[in-house]
């Protein structure tokens, strides 16, 4: 069976790492380093236990600044730009990334989330039939970009792995409707607002009727006659909200078609995806520049030998 695309949601475990209480770790300079390695040693027990043959990696760089703060000022302004030393670290997360041999994307107008979603796309596209993705992410949200059956999201760090069957077990709705359901309910996380009122239930209720967020609009007097409790008033709500709820809609649709043309990974082939000899020099150069101190850098090293992509050879030989 052939492997997956793995597709990492890099700023998870970046900020985990950074705000863990169990990762302080410290350059000889006396500065913060927590994120930079504990994000170098997930990256390196993800690619020691995956092997995989096509990897990529999103980094979020377009908070404040990305195409759905556009549409709504507010959404996920409960977030703050990160500190210059966590500044310094992602930078240096992207690099290691690159020497870990591992094609890694960012952008200032789209997020992680979008960037995923299009190489997953356009992978598709490009693989043979039945190739599959596994987003290594806890985000509930990159649910919707489940295609395939064997397509799945990989919560890495608690080693559960959630397939299409799994979202529909656990929410009463398939991944596809993801973007509707948050259109109802909103996301208090990212600040979406959704319509009020409506809950779980309802929004389950609703979408397995009326299956997408458009449909239900479009039938909007059959919702009193629907046999869930508060029918009626969620139809008033509806009614009361609905722009509000396509906006919500809108701001929860991973975007994986329809990138600008000039995004880099709008355009990557399956070639460029393949994963490639870590570098030892390039990983000491991207640790040694922040002050990692020499016995940490070395142990470090050292477990970069027990990565050997199994096309290496190959790939040097292209």
């Amino acid at each position: 069976m052939a492997k997956p695309l793995y597709l990492i949601d890099a700023s998870i475990y970046i900020f985990q790492a950074y705000f863990s209480p169990y990762m302080q770790v410290r350059g000889e300079d006396g500065r913060d380093l927590s994120a930079l390695m504990g994000y170098a040693q997930f990256l390196q027990r993800l690619l020691r236990q995956a092997q995989p043959e096509h990897i990529a990696v999103a980094f979020d760089e377009s908070l404040f600044c990305g195409f759905r703060h556009t549409l709504y000022p507010d959404y996920k302004s409960n977030r703050v730009l990160p500190e210059p030393d966590l500044e310094r670290q992602l930078q240096a997360c992207a690099q290691l990334t690159q020497a870990m041999g591992v094609a890694g994307f960012g952008s200032r107008m789209y997020e992680a989330d979008d960037i995923i979603g299009t190489l997953a796309f356009r992978y598709r596209a490009q693989a043979p039939a039945g190739s599959s993705v596994c987003i290594v992410s806890r985000d509930k949200d990159l649910a919707q970009l489940l295609r395939h059956e064997l397509d799945h999201v990989w919560d890495f760090q608690a080693s559960r792995r959630r397939y299409a069957p799994d979202i529909v077990s656990q929410y009463g709705i398939r991944p596809e409707q993801f973007p509707d359901y948050l259109g109802l309910v909103g996301d208090a996380v990212d600040c979406i607002p959704g319509v009020p009122g409506i809950g779980p239930v309802a929004a389950c209720a609703l979408l397995q009727h009326f299956r997408t967020l458009p449909l239900l609009y479009e039938n909007l007097d059959e919702v009193e006659q629907l046999q869930f409790r508060g029918a009626r008033r969620a139809a008033g709500l509806l009614r009361e909200h609905q722009e509000q709820a396509m906006l919500s809609r809108e701001l929860a649709t991973i975007v994986v078609d329809k990138v600008h043309p000039e995004e880099t990974f709008t355009c990557c082939p399956v070639q460029d995806l393949r994963w490639q000899l870590p570098q030892p020099t390039q990983v000491e150069a991207v640790l040694s520049g922040l002050q990692l101190d020499s016995i940490s850098l070395q142990r470090y090293l050292t477990l970069l030998d027990s990565l050997h992509p199994q096309h290496s050879s190959e790939g040097a030989r292209s």
